[in-house]
């Protein structure tokens, strides 16, 4: 196993310790995915995910996103364990805290770019402000679409739907932005357009991402690399500087 990726001084924006993630509780084929996870992910870090399918990428993913729950060990958001919280509590503590980006867009087909990326806002609030309706304006121009606000997605290319998507996740200003595959339906150029773009908003924006990905290429240009196999960490180390072209 390689060494580990040295660990941050300050409070960490994530935080796992001993984590464990068993299915089918009680039952006879009950099944554990997650055997015994300790993770550090510092504010700011652009860390890929890696690791062969079935080695619990998503159901980590989905922990971290606090779309499921874990079954032992303890996770701490930015702090704070999530481990005993209530549902209410949990789902406000994602839509302050997190961004999505998966691997399709799921964009709402009858929703203009800008509607899509202010849903957002309206789940946590109720109603979009005119300071969020710019704001999601400003990510729109930011993410090179400023002229297809009142598009719906129909009418855009595959990447210029997942900039729409990549915008939506950062309309709350999260901290944290976890991406599943966000690339793996694009071809080559627009693969290379929108993961540019996601290093762009993390040295911008100094937002944190988590970039789940099965192409080697873009893991060499994130700035950490923790591999899962058979739900175990078996590698977690820096990428060295200019081992990756940098988009």
């Amino acid at each position: 196993m390689s060494t580990p990726a040295p660990a941050d001084t300050a409070v960490p924006l994530i935080a796992l310790r001993q984590l464990v993630k068993r299915y089918n509780l009680g039952q006879p084929n009950e099944v554990e995915v997650l055997h015994g996870l300790d993770l550090r992910v510092a504010p700011g870090e652009f860390v890929a995910l890696i690791g062969p399918s079935g080695s619990g990428k998503s159901t980590l993913l989905n922990i971290l996103g606090l779309l499921e729950r874990l079954t032992d060990g303890d996770y701490a958001l930015q702090g704070q364990s999530v481990r005993d919280l209530q549902d209410q509590a949990l789902t406000l503590l994602r839509r302050r805290a997190l961004g999505f980006v998966f691997q399709f867009h799921h964009l709402l087909p009858a929703f203009s770019a800008l509607e899509n990326v202010t849903l957002p806002a309206l789940m946590a609030e109720g109603r979009v402000s005119s300071a969020q309706r710019e704001r999601a304006r400003a990510l729109l121009g930011a993410v090179g679409l400023a002229q297809a606000m009142d598009k719906r997605p129909g009418e855009l290319s595959g990447g210029m739907q997942q900039r729409v998507a990549i915008a939506r996740a950062l309309v709350n200003n999260p901290p944290l932005v976890l991406a599943d595959e966000p690339t793996g339906n694009l071809d080559t150029a627009s693969t290379d357009a929108v993961f540019g773009l996601l290093r762009q908003i993390h040295e911008e924006r100094g937002t944190a991402f988590i970039v789940v990905t099965h192409d080697p290429r873009l893991a060499q240009r994130c700035d950490r690399i923790v591999e899962l196999v058979d739900g175990r960490i078996a590698r977690d180390e820096r990428v060295p500087p200019g081992a990756g072209q940098r988009g």
